[in-house]
């Protein structure tokens, strides 16, 4: 049985780890209406849909600890940068506290920057961030980094080892949060609108669900020449800097299978949010040309 792990603050223990049954388990692949094994994109690569959440976890338990450096080093920085502007655009705390839920969040770099943005902007240190990843080490990672803050040991942040796309019922309740945050993690899960239908059922009415994800550049000049550092010198820095060329090969490839602006935009609305009309500056806000983008929608 998979279950959901709690990295709870906790002032005489570090770590704990209270279990959470889910109703979900592995099972045998999945079949189509027409008898055939589904299928889901694993970079280029086309595998059924039980394994890529595998290859997926092997992906990032091998990159968790270079993580960020490999950031920095593959965008120059700017990842960064689009962050910050992810969370102005968001602005938590200018209307008061928010109950926040951070997923494939597992570093906390988003997590972070939310409380922060809430405590020096709105004077605001009820906010609450609730970090989810399916990962175990990328969350590591994160808790790693949250000790060197101010929140750590608070009861603004926690940890949550959990799917994406089947947040267990018994703790992720319906109608419970204000802000949905996914950023660079939703292009890595096996269904998007299985991770949609479960963000609209965590928001409270009225809640806001917050999406940053690499996406689609349009100038063609742009995009010739993003194609060719991409897939030249981001394996290359995972090799250098990481040992590891596929992993990073694999995040490449996963940027181009992910829908483009208005597909996803779509996709949204189909689960039910509020969206603006499918237009960059609307619907959609393209960061770069569209190397990266900020989808949102209201949960109505």
């Amino acid at each position: 049985m998979l279950h959901m792990r709690s990295f709870i603050r906790n002032p005489r223990h570090a770590l704990n780890f209270p279990r959470f049954n889910r109703s979900v388990h592995l099972r045998d692949a999945p079949q189509s209406s027409e008898g055939h094994t589904k299928t889901a994109s694993f970079g280029f690569r086309n595998v059924p849909e039980e394994e890529k959440e595998v290859l997926v976890k092997n992906v990032f338990d091998s990159v968790a600890s270079k993580y960020d450096l490999m950031n920095d080093a593959s965008s120059l920085g700017v990842h960064r940068l689009w962050k910050d502007t992810f969370i102005s655009m968001l602005r938590p705390g200018k209307k008061g506290p928010l109950r926040c839920i951070d997923v494939a969040g597992g570093t906390g770099d988003i997590a972070l920057r939310i409380l922060d943005h809430a405590r020096e902007n709105y004077a605001d240190r009820e906010t609450t961030v609730e970090i989810v990843d399916i990962n175990s080490q990328m969350l590591k990672e994160g808790y790693r980094n949250f000790k060197t803050t101010m929140y750590h040991n608070t009861p603004q942040v926690s940890f949550h080892e959990a799917n994406a796309q089947i947040l267990p019922s018994s703790y992720f309740k319906d109608n419970t949060y204000d802000l949905y945050t996914i950023a660079f993690g939703i292009r890595n899960c096996t269904s998007i609108p299985d991770v949609l239908k479960e963000a609209y059922r965590v928001l409270k009415p009225g809640g806001k669900f917050a999406c940053l994800e690499f996406s689609r550049v349009e100038n063609p000049l742009l995009s010739t020449l993003y194609d060719q550092y991409s897939f030249t010198m981001i394996p290359l820095l995972g090799t250098i800097l990481a040992g590891d060329r596929d992993s990073y090969q694999y995040l490449v490839e996963s940027i181009r299978r992910f829908p483009p602006q208005q597909e996803f935009s779509t996709m949204i609305k189909e689960a039910g949010f509020a969206t603006g009309e499918e237009i960059d500056g609307d619907g959609w806000t393209n960061l770069w040309g569209g190397i990266a983008c900020v989808h949102t929608g209201i949960k109505v």
